[in-house]
Order: C-alpha cells, then sequence, then structure tokens
C-alpha cells in the first residue's frame, strides 16, 4: 500500500510538472551556481568555470510569454555576467548581460537575479558568459517552446534533441585572450573542437568522450544546433543524411533540404532529421570543423558524434553491425558554399508568421568590420604585424570598454567621461575597402555610441575590410532581430545594390555572417528602449576592440520607457 501510494505520488508530481511546462504566461525559476569544476578532456585535466557544475551548462526551457527568473551565484574567483543570446528583452535591457554594457559584472561572492518576459519569440536560442572569454565554458541552451495549443509550422518531431557546438581549451582561456592582449599578438588557438561537451573519437585519448544521438527508424527528430564556438564558423555534415531547415536564430523560415549547413558563433539552426525506415545497428558519423577565411591560425582539426541507429527488437539483421560511414563536409575555405547556403535562407512571410520588414528608413548607416593595429606601448615589445598590437574595429574606431556600465550612465545621465555620442555613420577616411589594402593600419580607440530615437527605422550596410586579410565576420545585435536584405562581394554599391534589396521575405536574425571580401545590408526598428551592443562574435575580434553600441531613447508612452534598474543590479 505505502509502495503504491509513493508511485501515485509520484506519478502526480510528474503529471503536475509536465502541465506546468504545458502552461503559457507562467513564471520559471533556475538558479545558476557559477564554480570551478575539474574536467578531464583529451588526456588533460582543466579547471574551468561551470554551470551547477555542468559542462555545457544546464539547459532552460521556457514557453513564449513566460517569466524567466535565473538567480546567479557566483562561487568563481572570476567576474561574471550571463547574456541570454536572441532574447529581444523588450524594456528589460537591465538583464541582457553584456559587462560594462548593460551591467557591471557579478563579483566573486556576489548574486544578481535576471528577470525578464519572452515577448513574441520561441525556437532556439541560447545563454553565455558575457565578460572576457569565460564563454569557453559557460553556455547552455535556451529552448522557447510555442504558445499552449499552437502548433509549429512543421510536422511535430518524435523527439528533440539540443546539439551545441564549443571549442576546447587545455588551458584557461580567460589566461590565454589575458596574454594576448598584455603582447599584442594572436591567442593560442583551441584543443579541439565539442559536441555538447565532448571531443568525440577523431582526437587522442578521446573516443570514450564522444556524444552519441540515437534515433528510431522511420522518426522525425527536431535538432537544435547552437554555435557556441569562441571563434570559428562550422561546416557539419551528418553521413548519408538530408535534414530539413526550419528555423534560424529562433525565427521560422522557408523549409529547405540539404545534407551540409554552415553555422557562425552566435546563431542557432533548427532541423527536421527523418531517420531512414530501416537501418538495424547502423551508426553514423557527424562531423563538424570550421569554415576559415582569415590568414590566423585557427584549430584545423574535426570534431564528431555518431547518430546511432536503435535496433528493432527480435530482427536477426539487427545483430550485424554495419560499417560507420563519415560525410564529406566542403573546404576550409569554401567561401561559396557559404555564400549560397546564407542565401537560401528566407523568411516564412505567412499571415502567421509576418516578415515586419521596414519599408521606409530613418537612418542609413555604413559600418567598416575588420582588422587592425594599435601602436606597441613604449618599452614594450609587441607580439602583432611589424611589432604593432592586433586591434579590431567598426569604421576604425575600435571600442573602448569603460569602467562603469554605459546603461546606468546613460539612465542616470552621467555620461560624462564614459561615452560620447559621435559614432560615425560611415568610414571617416574611404578607401578601396576589398582592394590593395591600405598602409596605414592603425585604428583609433574610443568609447563612441550611435543616439536613435525611439521608432527610428535602421539601415545598416556591414562591410567587411581587406586590411591584414579579408575574412568573414559573424555581426550580432543585442536587443533586435534585423532582416537581411541582400549581400555580395567587393564593395557595396549605393547606387546599384539597393534595386536587389529583399523587402518581402528577408531572413530574420540576431548574428549574420559578413561575407569574407564582402557586405550585408541589413533593417531593424529601432522600438526597445536601452543600450544595446552590436558585436563580432569571434571572441577574438571582440576583444580587439570589434564591437560598437547604440543607444535607443524613450518613447512618449508609458509602454515605451525603460524602468529603472533593479536594486541589485551590481555595482562596479
Amino acid at each position: 500500500m505505502r509502495t503504491l501510494l509513493g508511485t501515485l505520488i509520484f506519478s502526480f508530481l510528474n503529471f503536475c510538472l509536465l502541465n506546468e511546462l504545458a502552461l503559457a504566461g507562467v513564471t520559471r525559476h533556475y538558479k545558476f551556481d557559477i564554480k570551478v569544476k575539474n574536467v578531464t578532456r583529451l588526456c588533460n585535466t582543466t579547471s574551468i568555470v561551470t554551470v551547477n557544475g555542468k559542462f555545457p551548462g544546464p539547459r532552460i526551457i521556457v514557453r513564449e510569454d513566460d517569466r524567466l527568473v535565473v538567480k546567479v551565484v557566483n562561487n568563481s574567483p572570476k567576474n561574471v555576467s550571463i547574456h541570454w543570446h536572441g532574447v529581444r528583452q523588450v524594456r528589460s535591457g537591465w538583464y541582457d548581460g553584456p559587462a560594462y554594457v548593460t551591467q557591471c559584472p557579478i563579483k566573486p561572492g556576489s548574486t544578481y537575479v535576471y528577470n525578464f518576459t519572452i515577448v513574441g519569440q520561441r525556437g532556439t536560442l541560447f545563454w553565455h558568459a558575457h565578460i572576457g572569454w569565460l564563454r569557453a565554458t559557460v553556455y547552455g541552451p535556451l529552448i522557447i517552446l510555442p504558445k499552449l495549443g499552437v502548433p509549429y509550422p512543421f510536422p511535430k518531431p518524435y523527439k528533440q534533441f539540443p546539439i551545441l557546438f564549443g571549442e576546447w581549451f587545455k588551458t584557461d582561456a580567460d589566461a590565454i585572450i589575458n596574454q594576448s592582449l598584455q603582447t599584442g599578438g594572436g591567442p593560442n588557438v583551441s584543443d579541439a573542437y565539442t559536441i555538447n561537451g565532448l571531443p568525440g573519437p577523431l582526437y587522442n585519448c578521446s573516443a570514450k568522450d564522444t556524444y552519441k544521438l540515437k534515433v528510431k527508424p522511420g522518426k522525425t527528430y527536431l535538432l537544435r544546433l547552437i554555435n557556441a564556438a569562441l571563434n570559428d564558423e562550422l561546416f557539419i555534415s551528418i553521413a548519408n543524411h538530408t535534414a530539413t531547415v526550419v528555423e534560424v536564430d529562433a525565427t521560422y523560415i522557408k523549409p529547405f533540404q540539404t545534407d551540409k549547413f554552415l553555422i557562425t558563433p552566435g546563431q542557432t539552426m533548427n532541423l527536421l532529421l527523418h531517420t531512414k525506415p530501416f537501418y538495424p545497428n547502423a551508426s553514423f558519423f557527424i562531423l563538424a570543423r570550421p569554415y576559415a577565411t582569415g590568414s590566423g591560425t585557427f584549430d584545423n582539426t574535426t570534431v564528431a558524434a555518431i547518430l546511432e541507429y536503435e535496433p528493432p527488437p527480435h530482427n536477426p539483421l539487427s545483430m550485424t553491425q554495419l560499417p560507420l560511414l563519415k560525410p564529406t563536409l566542403p573546404a576550409l575555405n569554401d567561401t561559396p558554399f557559404a555564400f549560397a547556403f546564407s542565401n537560401r535562407l528566407r523568411s516564412l512571410a505567412s499571415a502567421e508568421y509576418p516578415a515586419n520588414v521596414p519599408k521606409k528608413v530613418a537612418k542609413r548607416f555604413f559600418f567598416t568590420v575588420g582588422l587592425g593595429t594599435n601602436p606597441c606601448p613604449k618599452n614594450q615589445t609587441c607580439q602583432g604585424p611589424n611589432g604593432t598590437k592586433f586591434a579590431a574595429s567598426v569604421n576604425n574606431i575600435s571600442f573602448s570598454l569603460p569602467t562603469s556600465a554605459l546603461l546606468q550612465s546613460y539612465y542616470f545621465r552621467k555620461s560624462n567621461g564614459v561615452y560620447t555620442a559621435d559614432f560615425p555613420s560611415s568610414p571617416i577616411i574611404p578607401f578601396d575597402f576589398t582592394g590593395t589594402p591600405t598602409n596605414n593600419t592603425m585604428v583609433m580607440n574610443g568609447t563612441k555610441v550611435v543616439v536613435l530615437p525611439f521608432n527610428t527605422s535602421v539601415e545598416v550596410v556591414l562591410q567587411d575590410t581587406s586590411i591584414l586579410g579579408n575574412e568573414s565576420h559573424p555581426l550580432h545585435l543585442h536587443g533586435f532581430n534585423f532582416f537581411v536584405l541582400a549581400s555580395g562581394f567587393g564593395n557595396f554599391d549605393p547606387n546599384n545594390d539597393p534595386v536587389n534589396f529583399n523587402i518581402v521575405d528577408p531572413v530574420e536574425r540576431n548574428t549574420i555572417g559578413v561575407p569574407s571580401g564582402g557586405w550585408v545590408a541589413i533593417r531593424f526598428l529601432a522600438d526597445n528602449p536601452g543600450v544595446w551592443l552590436m558585436h563580432c562574435h569571434f571572441d577574438v575580434h571582440l576583444s580587439w576592440g570589434l564591437r560598437m553600441a547604440w543607444i535607443v531613447l524613450d518613447g512618449p508612452l508609458p509602454n515605451q520607457k525603460l524602468p529603472p534598474p533593479p536594486q541589485d543590479l551590481p555595482k562596479c
């Protein structure tokens, strides 16, 4: 009787939990315990910063319209902040997370409660640390389910799996970038890529650290891909399988099938994988390796996971083990494939999920993005080009983080000495951006922002530059989604290229790869008051200053204004 009663109570609690998850508009509480843990990979034990002792960190599952409350307790020796990547943070910029932009970091021994509502979004996003290179180990999936009773605009999957791609360093990644910033040279590259925290069997001493995705024949699975790698875009393929791309950056797209994928750091992508009807005991490699366009060093290795079919019961053929098959990935520098893949993405643009592209543009900007140099300080030897220090910039301005948070400085009108509102709308010195590089590689340094009135429609052309070599740059915008109107190679032509802008069904994203040696045009509506960072999601370039910030002013109505900061907002 006691056992039966216990079973009934357990079943009831599980029912309540599942039923609670099905509800919409509820508050979901999580706790993040930031602490150091020893983790062994590649025959090497490394002390890493983790969340709740997990690598990758815990999975967060919410529904559209839910309020998410996450208490972060910093029990590590490092300063911490958490960014909810891709969450629009409508009037909740205090919880966006980038250190010294929307908040001061959470100091060791301190806590901060992130408290915000998921407004008008559903799909796959992720969360990660946003200070130094702590993101190398502090990240995890953020899965936003549709509202209760609202179906997916594609066949309902049998099961869902988050697939997170990361990078593994045998030493403290934060120490690597700190040394790089001191010497001015390029940082050491990672020692391996990972899939759900595991390097896989193609690395030495890693056969046991292999992620296995177990599936049944004849089923449809939703794979939620997240590129959490620090510094590399990745080509991905599953041997002998095609999949249907149905979503990117938590926005639905027109479905298309392919057997190869490209995903940049900061991007997410949902795939429908239809398993074969009969594949007893079959296994297939899931491979990922970098798409590399720059002239610098990078981790030229391949990570593998295994797609493993479960054997059907009572079938004598299931005793036969089939060979493990490998897919063919694009070449490391296959820019034509990368460009073509990105151009296949189109918004669903349906009645339920329209593409609300701003038709009229109030403000236009032309931003060059790329590398450069800073002079070497006196009495120091620097390891950058020609004895300089590596830098990166937008419109030749390398963004310097202040020592106090920009959002607080703006809100309390104490910007003097913190930032200036004179970020240029176009390059100060025009040149042949993708042609023969200029001899002057020096950048300017400063904390400059663009100020926008509420509800301004904005168009930005992001132009790669050939200074120190053409390179693809994944640009991420905080606080907004944007529409990708067009892209091309060479220098953007303001007279002819806008004729080809797609304003009918452009893909909607929060992170876009600027083509190597080319440009991309985006639009967004600045309807979210606050301070919002835009930066390269290669963390090495972010650390070198490839970032800028937008300030969006309050609107006239009460629901168009930024509320006061929370009482527990960390202090610098």
